[in-house]
């Protein structure tokens, strides 16, 4: 269930990272697309394994490639529809960070990181591609701004350490996890909630 989390996470952050491409009018450049789908669905992954010594799991599987080919495929044919929703972007990203946090908190348990770094390395799993990919189309990093975002990940990977440590299914702690992440980020869209401010004095 794990792997196949993994790859759908991976297609739905290739969708995210192409409509950003395309809405930023990339879409003369049917390469440029699929770059900023492959580094928006890589990137967060790839600097966990960095972190933790292995290869990248997308380099020995090719299923990681096709999925990414999938989204980017999706994109190309319903774009006119998914841009029409401003929010198919935000939709995408986070049911992506939702999948990504779990993915990679559970990564880093298995190659026996402390549960507290685990936390942090679900959260750059779910966060780096995105950064990469709002940097890519001159955006704002979202982890940047005041939205709930990063926190809406540790919020999840946090829920998920604490129902693993009382003995919850597996399966079950990572569907509650993963929606959690979802609920908080479409609970703070629609409620207008946002981070204080910190004082410059």
């Amino acid at each position: 269930m794990i792997y196949w989390f993994d790859l759908i996470g991976t297609f739905v952050f290739a969708i995210s990272g192409a409509l950003a491409a395309w809405d930023k009018k990339m879409y003369h450049d049917i390469f440029g697309v699929s770059f900023t789908a492959f580094v928006t669905s890589i990137g967060g992954g790839t600097m966990r394994d960095l972190i933790l010594g292995v290869r990248p799991v997308w380099v020995g599987d090719k299923n990681y490639i096709i999925a990414i080919a999938l989204g980017v495929l999706v994109t190309v044919l319903f774009r006119a529809r998914l841009l029409r929703f401003r929010r198919s972007i935000f939709l995408f990203d986070t049911i992506g960070i939702g999948f990504y946090t779990v993915i990679g908190l559970q990564k880093a348990l298995l190659y026996g990181v402390h549960p507290w770094a685990a936390v942090i390395l679900g959260m750059i799993s779910a966060i780096f591609g995105g950064v990469i990919r709002d940097m890519m189309v001159n955006e704002i990093p979202l982890i940047f701004s005041r939205q709930i975002y990063a926190t809406a990940c540790l919020a999840g990977a946090a829920l998920y350490i604490g129902l693993r440590h009382i003995g919850v299914d597996e399966d079950w702690n990572m569907i509650a996890s993963i929606l959690l992440v979802i609920a908080i980020r479409l609970t703070a869209l629609k409620k207008g909630w946002s981070l204080p401010y910190l004082q410059k004095h």
